[in-house]
C-alpha cells in the first residue's frame, strides 16, 4: 500500500510539473491527508506500538476521504464556465480517485487493526521486507519535501489559488 500511495503522489508532482497543471487548495489538501497515512503505514515498520501506527493512518485516510468527497461533491455539477478540475486517469479525476484510495486505506487500517489488534511485531524478523519499506519511507520524505518546496513557490505563505 506505501508504494501505491507514493506512486500516486510522484503521479500528482509530474502532472503539476510535467503538464502544468497546479492544484487548487483542496487538492493540496489532499495530498496531506495522502502523506499523513503514508507515515501510518511507515511506523507500521518499526518495532514497536503498532496500534498508533494504525491510528495515525486512520486518521490521515478518514480527513483525505473528507476532503475528497467534499471536492467531488462540489465538482459534480460544474458551474456555467467552470470545468473540472485537471486531466483525468482511466476515466476518473483525481477527487474521485482520492476517495477510492481512501476507502481503501480505511478497509486496511481497519482491518489490520481487527485481524491483528494490538499483536507487537518485530522488523528484524523479515530484514528485506524492512529494507524495502526504508526505501519506500525515504521516497514518501523525498516526495514530502519536494511538495512542501512545490507548495511554498507557487502560494507562498498565502492562500493559494490554482485556475479553475
Amino acid at each position: 500500500m506505501l508504494f501505491g500511495v507514493a506512486a500516486v503522489l510522484a503521479a500528482a508532482l509530474v502532472l503539476q510539473f510535467g503538464f502544468g497543471e497546479a492544484p487548487c487548495p483542496l487538492c493540496l489538501l489532499e495530498r496531506v491527508g495522502m502523506f499523513g497515512a503514508c507515515f501510518g503505514l511507515m511506523m507500521h515498520f518499526r518495532p514497536g506500538d503498532s496500534v498508533r501506527a494504525a491510528g495515525i493512518g486512520l486518521v490521515s485516510a478518514t480527513f483525505l476521504l473528507v476532503v475528497s468527497t467534499r471536492q467531488v461533491l462540489l465538482d459534480i455539477v460544474p458551474r456555467p464556465g467552470h470545468a473540472y478540475v485537471g486531466s483525468a486517469v482511466l476515466g476518473l479525476h483525481m477527487p474521485v480517485w482520492a476517495v477510492v484510495i481512501a476507502a481503501a486505506l480505511i478497509a486496511g487500517f481497519a482491518g489490520r487493526l481487527a485481524l491483528f489488534g494490538a499483536a507487537p511485531r518485530d522488523a528484524r524478523r523479515s530484514p528485506r521486507v524492512a529494507r524495502l519499506a526504508g526505501w519506500a519511507g525515504l521516497a514518501v520524505v523525498a516526495l514530502a519535501a519536494v511538495n512542501l518546496a512545490a507548495v511554498l513557490l507557487q502560494c507562498g505563505f498565502g492562500e493559494c489559488r490554482a485556475a479553475g
